[in-house]
């Protein structure tokens, strides 16, 4: 994230939280007949208990609901069933609506609510349907409602199992198309490794699949990678939570004009909305304004039709870390500017992103077919990733980055008592039990492990409200460490107050913040205007014992430690504790410790130069080059992947081409269609957004789906397919950091 100006920057804290989660699939272990007939067309035909004939269901002549007659069933309307889960289906009938049941009574419905558009997390579906098999039968069943468990006959909804109607599928043609992003590939993942053993793919390091369920679980982060209903609700018009012309996404608003007079930014808070329009809200199908690289910051951008098209392009290792932060979350919930579904507290929206990940899984299991079907797929170890990439699809890793890990707040309180070592254990254990495999100790705000990271830009306004204490800086930075996050003048020099005691008692009370933002904020409001310091300073504080017994857990356990939130005195700390161990790290937002990080086996992630040079040929690498032969020389893999942050407040590479381009001289070789993977075994066609063609020449990486056209990009430039080897063989080598995690974990248990 980079610098906001003034005191709507604060808004834009670099927010990112882990997704947790283990729930059983929505629809249960079925047998396979349940899962067979999903995406299909078929006609119905009801037979209630004791009724001499089996009836046909067809639109009633009103269309407001469905009749039941004594035609040939398989002449009746015919039915796409659409899995919205595992064993769980909607009925999409010809004309484009839904068979529903709402107090007992049968409907048809051409529009269906969700818990996104109520802002109501209770809420369920009357359109989702589980499918029971009827003894061994791939053709007949019980259809149950999921929102009232009970059965469906002609005469509306039973409560008991033996009285419901027996549904017989007869299978049809010419079914109404489900609403569905396309995929704009052809071919199917053949290459799964390289001659020499390596597994072929490279890595996201870095990803935050599920950004909309942070921040209260409303609407400050817009859009869902999937949804039981469809795409129509997964990415929908944005205007019930960013208002209309998208005027109440301030923290949007503030993250995408980081130069707007700092005025217009403070008016637009005290207002709770922008003077002035700041975004087209419309969604599927026809995207106007978003997603995009320039003014997308709070809007989904790994739809998981795009996600599986940057799968088939090479992606084949993500680490999908659980993202949220409860300051922006109150600032936006507390006026009522935006609505949430649930508490703004950190590790609620992690439990429920690890759970809605697993959902996700179960989803895209649905769509292809059944358990274990699904191109995507939950790993917990090193072997199950190898596993899951040999046999061509793509592994998740389960991750947690944000600010207040576990609930051990820097500043304890009757809710958040002080945490302990075991406090420490029990959760490590409860989150190594639901997948979590790696872990931030630290991101942007104090917390008692260690100091955050959070300088040099507005953060240390949100470190200021959630600790009580004043910034605590010191110049005192040459501490032989790459700089991170904590490097540079102060945003906010007023609030620079040092102490002495990093745990001393707070002297601010914050504590009716969440009520009152502005009203609290307003006794300093003098000094948030004050202009940013000049002189460079970092964090004066480090790791904590706590933090210290924090990473020493995570070592035995055999997880992955992400160090890039470290301050600098705690990365140092960190680096030494890592040596002693002989223990690798995972720097995913780019630090490497001067190569010390691949000495250990470690990783980290670099990209790609965004710009051909108009004399020269094969230069957006040379970044990228630069880094394997840094690695080679420290004795690590010689491989690198990516670290997009996607949905975590960071665009995607921009366009080098039209009125958006980020290159100041002039570009030529811009994508055409079509092209192949750099596999060979899938093609690419131009991509559309809905109803609109998206250009990636001009747009730039839109979202993640168009990860094929920045490779595609960098080969045009010509870069060699040996040159770009090591990031295909970049998910081989964040297994072999894992794996070596795992094993100095065997030599350090006690």
């Amino acid at each position: 994230m980079q610098k906001l100006p003034a005191l709507i920057t604060f808004i834009s804290l670099a927010v990112s939280i882990p997704s947790a989660g283990s729930s059983l699939p929505r629809g249960g272990s079925a047998p396979d007949p349940i899962y067979r007939v999903g995406n299909r067309c078929y006609a119905l035909g009801v037979a209630d208990p004791g009724a001499p004939r089996r009836l046909s269901v067809t639109i009633s002549g009103s269309g407001a609901a469905y009749d039941f007659g004594e035609k040939k069933p398989r002449r009746g309307t015919r039915f796409l069933l659409r899995p919205s889960g595992l064993g769980t289906y909607l009925l999409f009938d010809e004309e484009g609506a839904y068979l529903v049941a709402e107090d007992g009574t049968l409907l048809r419905r051409s529009e269906l609510s969700s818990k996104i558009l109520e802002v109501d997390d209770a809420f369920e579906s009357e359109a989702e349907w589980a499918f029971e098999a009827i003894g061994k039968s791939r053709k007949r069943f019980k259809l149950r409602q999921l929102k009232s468990g009970q059965y469906l006959t002609s005469r509306g909804l039973v409560d008991n199992a033996d009285a419901a109607s027996e549904v017989r599928l007869f299978r049809r043609k010419g079914c109404r198309s489900f609403p569905e992003a396309s995929l704009d590939a052809k071919g199917r993942v053949r290459r799964t490794k390289f001659k020499d053993g390596s597994l072929f793919g490279f890595v996201d390091t870095h990803s935050h699949l599920l950004s909309n369920l942070g921040f209260g679980g409303g609407g400050l982060f817009h859009g869902a990678p999937f949804h039981p209903l469809g795409v129509e609700h997964a990415l929908s018009d944005c205007s019930l939570f960013h208002g209309e012309e998208g005027r109440k996404d301030l923290f949007g608003f503030g993250f995408d004009n980081q130069d707007a007079d700092p005025g217009i930014l403070l008016f637009a808070i005290s207002t709770g909305e922008t003077p002035e329009p700041n975004h087209d809200t419309a969604g599927w199908p026809d995207f106007p304004d978003w997603p995009s690289t320039h003014s997308s910051s709070t809007h989904q951008t790994q739809y998981y039709r795009w996600l599986q098209r940057a799968y088939l392009g090479g992606l084949r290792l993500v680490i999908q870390h659980a993202t949220s932060n409860q300051i922006i979350c109150d600032l936006i919930a507390g006026p009522g500017t935006q609505p949430v579904r649930y508490s703004c507290n950190d590790m609620v929206a992690v439990d429920r992103i690890l759970s809605e990940t697993r959902e996700m899984e179960a989803y895209v299991d649905a769509q292809e077919g059944g358990p274990g079907q699904g191109w995507f797929r939950i790993v917990a170890s090193p072997a199950e990733a190898r596993e899951v990439i040999s046999d061509g699809k793509l592994a998740v890793v389960l991750g947690i980055e944000t600010s207040n890990l576990f609930d051990c707040f820097l500043v304890p309180s009757e809710a958040y008592p002080a945490c302990t070592e075991q406090t420490v254990i029990d959760k490590l254990d409860e989150y190594h039990a639901l997948g979590v495999r790696a872990l931030f100790p630290v991101h942007k705000y104090d917390n008692a492990f260690s100091a955050g990271d959070g300088q040099k830009q507005i953060i240390e306004l949100g470190n200021f409200i959630q600790t009580g204490h004043f910034s605590n800086f010191t110049a005192d930075c040459d501490l032989g460490v790459p700089g991170g996050f904590d490097s540079g003048p102060a945003a906010f020099p007023g609030l620079d107050m040092p102490r002495a005691d990093y745990f001393a008692p707070p002297p601010n009370d914050f504590s009716g913040f969440a009520d009152d933002p502005l009203g609290t904020l307003s006794p300093f409001l003098s000094t948030l205007l004050e202009p940013a310091g000049t002189e460079e300073v970092c964090q004066a504080a480090g790791l904590t014992e706590l933090g210290e017994f924090l990473i020493h857990q995570i070592m035995q356990r055999g997880m992955i430690l992400e160090v890039d939130h470290l301050p600098r005195r705690s990365y140092r700390r960190a680096y030494e504790l890592l040596a002693e161990n002989d223990y690798p790290a995972a720097g995913t937002h780019g630090r490497n410790n001067f190569g010390q990080l691949y000495e250990l086996g470690g990783v980290s992630t670099t990209g790609f130069g965004r710009c051909r040079s108009p004399n020269e040929t094969a230069t957006m690498d040379d970044g990228f080059q630069q880094r394997i032969a840094l690695i080679e020389e420290r004795g690590g893999f010689p491989a690198e992947g990516f670290g997009l942050d996607l949905n975590g407040f960071a665009g995607g590479p921009g366009p080098r081409f039209g009125d958006q381009s980020v290159c100041h001289e002039p570009q030529a070789d811009p994508i055409t269609y079509p092209f192949r993977s750099f596999a060979g075994d899938v093609k690419f066609v131009e991509p559309q957004l809905g109803n609109r063609p998206v250009d990636f020449n001009t747009e730039g990486m839109a979202h993640i789906g168009l990860l094929p056209e920045l490779i595609e990009d960098v080969r045009r430039d010509g870069v060699t397919d040996r040159e770009l080897e090591p990031l295909f063989k970049s998910a081989e080598g964040y297994i072999r950091m894992w794996e070596k995690a795992e094993a100095r974990a065997a030599a350090l248990q006690p």
